[in-house]
């Protein structure tokens, strides 16, 4: 297994960074967070329109790059980062794979291409609390209670004239207030025989009401989503049960945000040590305490570690991509090996990676996202609590950005954690606890 970044990656990685770092500083965020949006568009049209982010994953076919989760994963990285307020997340790593699986071959053709170029952003219309649940990260809910369960709240869709009607509420949809396609898992068929399907609603549909919500984290901006007898278009045929499609999505979406967390985290950890270097007490560097220097490396070395795994489980979710989604020729093309630094890769010496063959026919319940992203939140979570008590009483303030980061840690783990249930739901699915013989 090569475990090195192709010269494709590294530029990904290289130009991304560079772009970010000229248009997304901390007054350029701040700007951003407080537009009714919540992220600016001028800044997705160059990362969309230049770069092609929501196209990487896509096929070429839907005027896609034709690339893989890695490549993705590794966007994900660096706009973590920067903690770029972006519709990416909402559109290319939840929105655009369930199109890309369910959808008929005209609604393909007719929204995939638009998404590609980054003329059309779309957002999972999934309750925040219940988006671990809905992708089978947290649980595995067979009867989509999540959704309302078929009985009173959630979403409930009925036949109409011409088509389908929607009614009811979602709140804290990531991007759910400016999304221009929205992508709604409603109950059918009355309790008794309820499943879910998902639903295709245009953002300007009458009947739809959408208010952008106070977040503890601005940088991912959330909106409440009420439908009343929305016109909608049946996502694929009635034989498309969402809740199997939801959860093959988990993996892949798990790999994005665990590498979204680990971009943060790095970030956030080389700020606070570039601020212990020049932050001076007792007449010396506060980085030159022995007490400070341990809790720096222990940090790194949990950073390392999460950022080891989202690319083993970016690499892994590209191995195991359905067959039944359209691929281009560069798509089906064995894809590169999840890529490493030194240091994560000495943090994982001890872990054989599997072959492509052997990741191909691994188990969908073996959860490599979850665990991923388990690791990578608690690594999020310890960098960014250090960089606010290393900073001192500035690291809360506006004026510094160190605040920001902490906020999107307890942010991640309320919508995909928390990680303790992360791990748990992992080693269930894995039979990690039964006991020998049963």
């Amino acid at each position: 297994m090569d475990a090195r970044f192709t010269d494709e990656q590294d530029e990904i990685r290289r130009t991304l960074r560079e772009l970010l770092g000229k248009r997304c500083g901390p007054e350029e965020l701040r700007a951003a967070v407080d537009t009714p949006a919540g992220h600016d568009p001028a800044l997705w049209a160059l990362l969309a329109g230049r770069l092609g982010l929501p196209a990487l994953a896509l096929p070429e076919t839907y005027g896609g790059a034709g690339c893989t989760v890695t490549e993705l994963a590794l966007a994900c990285e660096e706009t973590g980062r920067a903690l770029a307020p972006t519709p990416l997340s909402a559109t290319a790593v939840l929105a655009a794979p369930l199109l890309l699986a369910l959808g008929t071959g005209a609604q393909r053709a007719a929204l995939l291409p638009r998404i590609a170029s980054g003329e059309l952003t779309a957002a999972l219309a999934v309750p925040g609390p219940a988006l671990a649940t809905a992708l089978a990260l947290t649980g595995h809910d067979r009867r989509g209670r999540w959704a309302g369960g078929g009985r009173a709240g959630g979403v409930q869709a009925r036949r109409a004239e011409g088509g389908w009607q929607l009614y009811g509420q979602a709140d804290q949809v990531l991007d759910g207030h400016s999304a221009e396609l929205l992508v709604v898992p409603a109950h059918t068929g009355g309790f008794a025989r309820s499943r879910v399907l998902l639903f295709l609603v245009r953002g300007d549909a009458t009947g739809l009401t959408r208010v952008r919500q106070t977040t503890l984290d601005a940088t991912r901006p959330q909106g409440r989503i009420q439908l009343r007898y929305v016109p909608a278009e049946l996502l694929g045929g009635e034989d498309s049960d969402a809740l199997p499609a939801l959860a093959r999505l988990g993996d892949t979406a798990a790999a994005c945000l665990a590498a979204e967390a680990v971009g943060a985290a790095a970030r956030v950890l080389e700020r606070t040590v570039e601020y212990v270097g020049q932050r001076e007490q007792f007449g010396r560097p506060v980085g030159s305490f022995q007490a400070v220097k341990h809790r720096l490396a222990d940090a790194y070395v949990e950073v390392q570690a999460a950022r080891s795994a989202a690319y083993y489980a970016a690499w892994a979710a590209a191995t195991q991509a359905p067959a039944a989604a359209p691929t281009s020729a560069a798509a089906t093309e064995a894809p590169a090996a999840a890529p490493a630094s030194a240091a994560a890769t000495e943090a994982t010496a001890a872990v054989t990676a599997p072959s492509s063959a052997t990741a191909a026919a691994t188990a969908p319940e073996e959860k490599a996202g979850a665990l991923a992203l388990a690791q990578a939140l608690e690594a999020l979570r310890r960098a960014a609590a250090e960089g606010i008590q290393l900073h001192g009483g500035i690291g809360f303030t506006w004026e510094h950005e160190a605040h920001l980061y902490f906020k999107r840690a307890a942010g991640d783990e309320l919508l995909f954690g928390p990680v303790h249930r992360l791990r748990a739901h992992a080693a269930d699915a894995a039979h990690v606890f039964e006991e020998a013989g049963t």
